[in-house]
């Protein structure tokens, strides 16, 4: 229960929406992503390189946790106007189809997680770093509403939000499609052939309210609100995220590399030895 909850894996996942609402965005930002990756570490450390000889017990606990997790988290992201709530449970989804990588259980699988885990962060963080770009004097700019039309305001801004909604929904060459392409085959190769079909699915769902917020920055041109002034270091920010997040989807075979040493240090290798 403790890992679900720091994972906001379903059903321990109801404080994440009100507490992404609700803190400052670059606290959220953080939350969503250092918070998440170091609950990760926390549950591969305790389950892979702990308890391999009850793999077998507690890969079925968390294929089940992934199910509900991803298809919850998906689902409830549907009917969210307000872009921080949706990136909340758009992030629950995420914590599922992370676990894929855990449950498959094989070096593969273990430096899948970790893959996904950091091309996560710069999608993620990308995202929320085009939200505090909206936030004005006369704006909050964290409603669905506030993104009208944000091609014609500021085109660089809306096509870099348009590249973390795709990578999140995992559409190439994005890095958000490697991540899952990754997880997806490692969940295969290790035999859970349906647990990969379901997450195939749900990324197909979360395509709708991802493809949502593109739509009210390139097709609604009903601007609320003063101009967003971009400051150097958030221009930075979102610049390092955008680069991240193509970069890792047009090459990523430099960090397969890096984390499949890191799997391997993480005793994956031993674990399926134990099998």
């Amino acid at each position: 229960a403790g890992v679900g909850f720091k994972i906001a894996a379903v059903p321990f996942h109801m404080w994440a929406p009100d507490v992404y609402e609700g803190a400052p965005t670059p606290v959220t930002a953080f939350i969503s992503v250092g918070s998440k990756a170091a609950s990760f570490a926390m549950l591969l450390r305790i389950f892979v390189e702990g308890l391999p000889s009850m793999s077998v017990d507690w890969r079925l606990l968390f294929e089940a946790l992934a199910i509900l997790t991803m298809t919850v988290g998906n689902i409830a992201a549907i009917t969210q106007t307000n872009i921080k709530r949706m990136l909340a449970y758009s992030s629950i989804a995420q914590a599922g189809y992370v676990l894929i990588g855990v449950v498959a259980g094989t070096p593969r699988g273990i430096a899948a997680t970790l893959i996904y885990l950091l091309v996560y962060a710069f999608m993620q963080l990308g995202a929320f770093a085009v939200i505090v770009l909206l936030r004005r004097k006369d704006t909050v700019g964290d409603e669905l509403k506030d993104f009208n039309g944000l091609y014609f305001r500021n085109p660089l801004a809306a096509f870099a939000m348009l590249l973390f909604m795709l990578s999140l929904g995992g559409i190439p060459p994005t890095a958000g499609f490697m991540g899952k392409f990754w997880l997806f085959g490692a969940a295969i190769e290790a035999g859970y052939v349906r647990l990969a079909v379901i997450g195939v699915l749900n990324s197909a769902v979360s395509l709708y309210y991802y493809i949502r917020v593109v739509v009210y920055m390139w097709l609604r041109n009903e601007p609320a609100g003063s101009e967003p002034q971009v400051r150097p270091a958030l221009a930075a920010a979102i610049a390092i995220a955008l680069i991240g997040t193509l970069a890792f989807g047009l090459y990523p075979r430099p960090l397969f590399e890096l984390a499949e040493t890191s799997a391997r240090a993480l005793g994956a290798v031993a674990m399926t030895a134990a099998r």
